[in-house]
């Protein structure tokens, strides 16, 4: 769990070098059709090391550290580039930071209590998912033409599920978190009989 050298956690540093190249494609020559390959090439390796670490046994503390983060680093890069390039509104951005900033007093409870961050859930991956879908169509549908109305609907649809679906899944860990806490609260004043709990405190992927 402490190797840092794996293949999936150079996968996943490389993604995280994607992060600035990307911003630069989008603010900068505004060339989308670049920037479209370089989210989709993102997408796929985070498929890609998640599945190398599982198959070639391969996980790591480091890696659930760095895939949840290049994960929220494509997303905040690509609300950015979107909202500055005015594709989306900036009330979009904010209902997804504000989702983010929620997560992170939840996280300084844990951490208080000596916890990690807790497991990944599936409806946080299926949001995450949904905004790595939208973000592309949502760039190829600010041009114009009919492709470009069709890409810009179905990026919306993704938009707002995948929102939805961001929000769901910060309760989820929220009350995940709730628990966790109001557990290790009654084992501090139940006593040492109750020590296996802190057995449980264990860091996992920060990616609800």
């Amino acid at each position: 769990m402490d190797r840092v050298f794996t293949v999936p956690n150079m996968i996943s540093m490389a993604r995280l070098a994607g992060v600035p190249v990307f911003l630069w494609l989008v603010l900068g020559p505004h060339a989308d059709w670049w920037a479209v390959g370089l989210l989709i090439a993102a997408g796929l390796s985070d498929w890609l090391d998640g599945k190398l670490a599982r198959a070639w046994n391969q996980q790591s503390r480091l890696g659930q550290v760095l895939d949840p983060a290049a994960d929220r680093a494509y997303i905040a890069a690509t609300l950015a580039g979107l909202a500055i390039r005015g594709i989306i509104p900036w009330w979009l951005v904010a209902v997804l930071v504000s989702r983010e900033l929620v997560l992170g007093v939840a996280l300084l409870a844990l951490r208080r209590h000596s916890y990690g961050p807790l497991q990944v859930s599936f409806v946080g991956k299926a949001a995450t998912l949904c905004l790595l879908y939208a973000f592309p169509l949502l760039f190829l549908g600010s041009h114009a033409g009919g492709a470009a109305l069709a890409a810009r609907v179905t990026g919306w649809a993704f938009a707002i599920w995948g929102s939805a679906l961001y929000w769901w899944a910060a309760a989820l860990y929220l009350t995940q978190a709730r628990q966790v806490i109001a557990a290790d609260n009654r084992a501090a004043v139940a006593g040492p009989s109750q020590a296996p709990l802190a057995q449980q405190r264990q860091p996992g992927n920060d990616g609800a």
